[in-house]
């Protein structure tokens, strides 16, 4: 089986970082993806929202360089989480993330590291904890 997803979108709000109970940093971060379709002689927009989750290293990095707005490309694979919730089976999908990739801002009239403000440093092109190197 394959289950791999690629999205490309902003985030609609702040990343959100929490900790396990063994210590690994989690963040949860929510995308606004938007598709473009023609209708007739109109174009229209399509926008999914969709929860995404990264572990380790990874995680850390991205609360605290992305913001709401900020755009991002996830690569990762899809889950479903099931609970019950008041006698009620719910469930939600989303991406786990393997690989976060911090794309520049549209706005950006500078260079990519410029935008993020003059006092923090710049984020690294690419984050994974996959890599060794």
């Amino acid at each position: 089986m394959f289950n791999r997803v690629i999205l490309i979108g902003n985030l609609t709000k702040d990343p959100e970082v929490r900790y396990t109970a063994g210590g690994t940093p989690v963040t949860t971060m929510r995308l606004a993806v938007t598709s473009k379709y023609k209708q007739g002689d109109e174009t229209k927009d399509d926008t999914l929202f969709i929860d995404s989750v990264v572990f380790g290293r990874q995680a850390e990095t991205c609360g605290q360089y992305l913001s709401k707005g900020s755009p991002v490309l996830v690569e990762g694979r899809l889950r479903e989480r099931r609970w019950e919730q008041e006698g009620v089976q719910k469930s939600k999908m989303e991406v786990v993330a393997n690989n976060v990739r911090f794309m520049p801002r549209k706005d950006a009239k500078s260079a990519p590291s410029e935008s993020f403000g003059s006092t923090e440093s710049a984020p690294p092109d690419e984050i994974t904890d996959v890599e060794p190197f």
